[in-house]
């Protein structure tokens, strides 16, 4: 029996030959993988955070931020188009255009003819001139009524209202395109004529839609 053969062995086993298997460590492979994952990850890590660093040094950030701005102006610069384009595309006739009626509902007398006559030096054609009518009489509170048929309402009667402030318009089941001019216990006088040549300019301007605030650019 060789002194390889354990004891108890009975000679049964036995080593034979001059080769025997060495006794190795396992390869520790799945560690050096590991090992290696972790120092690619760390050199993104830290490779990422250069970048970051050198992007906030070299005023990255400052550049993106304003670019910001620019992108705000240029929407907001969208909305002012729309101010330029008309609120309306009514045609408003010219005074020449529009026979007026003139009548006093007032107890002081002359001021239908007074009326009259000043309204066609300013381009009017005068109608009908006299008292209210009774339904009329002493009960126009206001500066005046002005009064004509439904296509008046938005055409004849706001040019007509240029030269009386205050006065209101209303309009009646007449069949013609003449309008009424009743004057009010509380008329002084018309308009003077520059405002209400530059109330009459401004009717027929278009007027633009309110904007809201924008930021400075």
């Amino acid at each position: 029996m060789s002194m390889l053969t354990p004891p108890g062995m009975g000679g049964k086993y036995r080593i034979t030959g001059d080769k025997y298997p060495r006794m190795r460590r396992p390869r520790r492979r799945g560690r050096l993988v590991f090992a290696l994952l972790a120092s690619v990850t760390a050199l993104g890590l830290v490779g990422w955070g250069t970048l970051q660093l050198i992007g906030i040094f070299t005023g990255g950030d400052e550049t993106a931020s304003a670019a910001g701005p620019k992108a705000d102006c240029a929407t907001q610069a969208s909305p002012s188009a729309s101010a330029s384009a008309p609120a309306s595309t009514t045609v408003y006739p010219r005074p020449a255009q529009i026979t007026v009626n003139v009548f006093n509902a007032t107890p002081r007398a002359g001021l239908a003819k007074k009326t009259a006559d000043e309204l066609k030096k300013r381009g009017f054609k005068i109608g009908d001139v006299g008292n209210a009518s009774a339904q009329f009489d002493k009960n126009v509170d206001g500066t005046g009524l002005l009064l004509g048929p439904t296509s008046a309402v938005s055409t004849s009667l706001p040019v007509l209202g240029t030269q009386l402030a205050g006065a209101e318009a209303r309009a009646d089941s007449r069949k013609g395109k003449d309008v009424d001019l009743i004057i009010g216990t509380g008329f002084k006088s018309l308009t003077a004529k520059a405002a209400a040549d530059k109330a009459l300019a401004a009717l027929g301007k278009p007027q633009p839609e309110p904007s809201s605030s924008k930021k400075a650019c």
